[in-house]
């Protein structure tokens, strides 16, 4: 039911961000735009975009630039998944290949710095300090977080804090810079500005959070990607960090050899553990803890379809199944 409100809501804005998206998209190098069409074709939840078109209309935006600066965000964070893909060595994503196993890693690296330098060129042409200043501030710490991950892989002695700050940079600036620049179109004072980039980022760490989860738990089908691909890449995400402080020796020490090996061999003895030891139950706690910050955030913006919207989605965000 959710989803089909939020659609609703969004149905006309969000063909226009689409329309802008594809026009933007085009290049005069003809690869460029197969694997651009390659990456639009394959859909997406346009989660980051939608959030600009929310936080504009919610302050009362009359113009079009929130079109303009949601394909920004989109293109940012397309950006992001060609280069995590090749980093990753994915193959799947979205429930198909994935852009690097189609045409290659080095096409999909150069088209992802294509797609960065067009999103700068588009905010550029807002002609607003303040937005260049919020994504330039949020792809510098995007970076920073994946360089974090990297350096976290087959690490089994990654901490709670250490993972969280990872979410906060890698995925959840995002969030926060979507919410933040509608803020700027809808000409909001320094306080609301901050509540509803607050929601950003709570919202984007209780998403990722509950896609670790999902990690460990889901249908491939429902998910788009290989179950286990956090335990191949080695990656200590939450559910593993829990399942190693709250089981005993013998299952912490397996769930450690698992990470710094990235043993996918031992996915059913891991996803044992962590179903013994509650981890799963436990990160959609904190996710959910995530949720209701989020929501109280939302106080200082006036009672709108949109505010209640935005309530609607960091509860989804928290209680999804894919």
């Amino acid at each position: 039911m959710f989803l089909a409100n939020f659609k609703k809501l969004l149905a006309s804005d969000m063909a226009a961000v689409d329309g802008v998206i594809r026009t933007r998209l085009h290049s005069e190098v003809a690869l460029v735009n197969q694997i651009g069409d390659y990456i639009v074709a394959s859909g997406g939840k346009r989660l980051r975009p939608a959030l600009v078109v929310l936080s504009a209309q919610a302050f009362g935006y009359q113009g079009k630039q929130h079109h303009d600066l949601a394909a920004v965000v989109e293109f940012i964070h397309t950006a992001t998944l060609l280069h995590d893909d090749v980093v990753d060595e994915s193959d799947l994503r979205r429930g198909q290949a994935t852009a690097s196993a189609v045409f290659g890693n080095a096409p999909s690296v150069l088209v992802g710095d294509f797609l960065y330098s067009r999103a700068f060129q588009m905010m550029v042409e807002v002609g607003a300090m303040r937005v260049m200043q919020t994504l330039a501030d949020a792809t510098n710490l995007i970076a920073e977080g994946e360089v974090l991950q990297l350096l976290n892989c087959h690490d089994a002695d990654v901490d709670a804090a250490n993972y969280m700050r990872v979410i906060h940079c890698k995925t959840a600036k995002l969030f926060e810079a979507a919410m933040r620049l509608g803020a700027i179109l809808g000409c909001a004072d320094a306080a609301q500005e901050a509540a509803v980039a607050a929601y950003g980022m709570h919202l984007g760490t209780a998403f990722q959070l509950v896609d670790d989860v999902l990690d460990y738990s889901a249908e491939e089908a429902q998910t788009g990607k290989h179950l286990g691909d956090d335990l191949a890449e080695g990656k200590p995400t939450l559910p593993l960090i829990y399942a190693m402080q709250h089981g005993t020796s013998e299952q912490a020490a397996l769930v450690r050899e698992a990470i710094e090996k990235g043993d996918v061999e031992k996915f059913a003895e891991v996803l044992a553990i962590i179903h013994t030891t509650g981890a799963l139950a436990y990160t959609r706690s904190v996710a959910l803890a995530e949720t209701a910050a989020a929501c109280a955030a939302l106080a200082v913006l006036p009672d709108s379809s949109y505010k209640q919207c935005l309530l609607e989605l960091a509860q989804f965000a928290a209680n999804r199944e894919f």
